[in-house]
């Protein structure tokens, strides 16, 4: 456990661990790639190494340099090979869902199981359109969630798929398998969700084109492809993990914080509108466009914010950062509502869930709704044991919380941030000294 105190004001600069999305994507898509791909940057957490430990299993060399470069020897399209045991996931949904569009197009038959959390997971909305694709994707205990047993198929077609919802996830399974097709794949999402495949993939080599319609819906869509291409890759750092230094710099009276080199894509960080819309004090620094992803560096003042809604196209952009919007939010003046978020029940936990427990458990007023929830802003909250239920999100929102609270937060579970960020606890403590 780790206890959190009301905090002095933060002060300080600090360079965020690299993207986890960007880190999973350039694993894989360097092992299926000609040459080697070097990767900076690399976010060294549980789910990322989970990548890694999977491709080393079908027979990809990945090695970390002195200079903690990772290097990915990548053997073409073609080039893996089938595993001698399951493939273990860990906790990771990214390596799951994205690995199962490229295990449905090999020429031989694996097993992906993770821990008790991942397999509870649903896992249809991806078995649903590779399935169309034609691949043979089974769920081993008959629920839709792993252990899933896929039977690699070198016959693949391109589909159309209408997604019903907004998942860089599913779109990004069905690209990869896409790339083996025996024509174009295209997807249609309600909105454009985090773009991070089609930039990577694109940079990659892969003939890929996207498309905003009238209406705000996106169409993706992917050729065949013969041939990937290695390349050097440097991984911004996390919005997600931005987010709760952001967070904490905001409430924490006197506080100013720059944050470097930070993510900014604009399908990814929804977190920085809304804390705008919020009344935030955030100002933009060293803009650049680095592999086809911007970044700047943020420096963030503390902020009176009021209330907002949240809902509709910019849910995708945030939905991981939802925890720690709801915790601005209970500190905020007025009502805000978070709307359209029914994704949140899918997460490491029911979010909705965990977000309300413990908010109610440090004396703010917080309403569950079926896709959200109706936070009245700007009661004095007041320290409390957190349960993240080993949720690495709920438990670095809640030590952002704790820092503005009165008296004293206990965290429950601190080992789970390693999943994302291993030393994040140390990150804060040095702002706050």
């Amino acid at each position: 456990m780790r206890q959190i105190k009301s905090s002095s004001p933060l002060k300080g600069e600090i360079t965020i661990p690299g993207d986890k999305s960007i880190s999973h994507r350039s694993i894989m898509f360097g092992a299926l790639a000609k040459g080697v791909t070097s990767v900076r940057h690399f976010l060294e957490g549980a789910d990322c190494l989970s990548t890694i430990g999977c491709f080393r299993q079908m027979g990809i060399e990945i090695q970390k340099e002195s200079d903690g470069r990772i290097l990915v020897h990548g053997k073409g399209i073609r080039g893996l090979t089938a595993p001698a045991a399951t493939l273990d996931v860990g906790n990771s949904g990214t390596t799951t869902r994205l690995i199962s569009g490229i295990l449905s197009a090999q020429n031989f038959t694996s097993v992906l199981s993770g821990d008790a959390s991942l397999n509870s997971r649903p896992m249809g909305r991806i078995i649903h359109p590779l399935s169309m694709m034609g691949a043979q994707i089974k769920s081993l205990r008959g629920n839709d969630c792993a252990p899933l047993q896929i039977d690699g198929r070198m016959d693949l077609h391109g589909i159309h798929y209408d997604s019903p919802v907004a998942s860089a996830q599913v779109k990004s399974a069905i690209l990869l398998a896409g790339l083996y097709a025996d024509r174009e794949t295209s997807v249609h999402e309600p909105a454009l969700s985090r773009n991070h495949t089609e930039l990577m993939l694109s940079q990659f080599g892969a003939d890929l084109h996207t498309e905003i319609l009238k209406d705000g819906s996106a169409e993706i869509r992917i050729s065949p492809c013969e041939e990937l291409y290695a390349q050097d890759i440097l991984v911004p750092g996390d919005i997600s993990s931005a987010a709760y230094f952001i967070a904490a710099a905001l409430l924490v009276p006197g506080s100013e914080v720059l944050i470097k080199n930070v993510g900014i894509n604009e399908t990814r960080a929804g977190i920085l509108k809304v804390c705008k819309d919020m009344g935030a004090d955030i100002t933009y620094l060293n803009q650049n466009q680095g592999a086809g992803e911007p970044t700047a560096d943020l420096l963030v003042r503390s902020s009176s914010l009021h209330g907002v809604c949240i809902e509709g196209t910019v849910i995708p952009t945030l939905i991981d950062e939802i925890p720690m919007i709801a915790v601005l939010a209970a500190f905020a003046r007025g009502q805000t509502i978070i709307r359209d978020a029914a994704e949140l029940k899918v997460k490491e936990t029911d979010r909705i869930r965990t977000v309300t427990e413990n908010l109610k458990a440090m004396g703010a007023d917080v309403t569950p709704t079926d896709d959200g929830m109706i936070i009245q802003g700007g009661k004095p909250l007041h320290g409390a044991e957190i349960h993240p239920y080993m949720d690495h999100r709920i438990a670095m929102a809640f030590a952002v919380a704790g820092l503005a609270s009165e008296g004293e937060t206990t965290i429950l579970e601190e080992q789970c941030v390693n999943v994302s960020y291993p030393g994040f606890f140390e990150a804060l403590h040095t702002l706050t000294v």
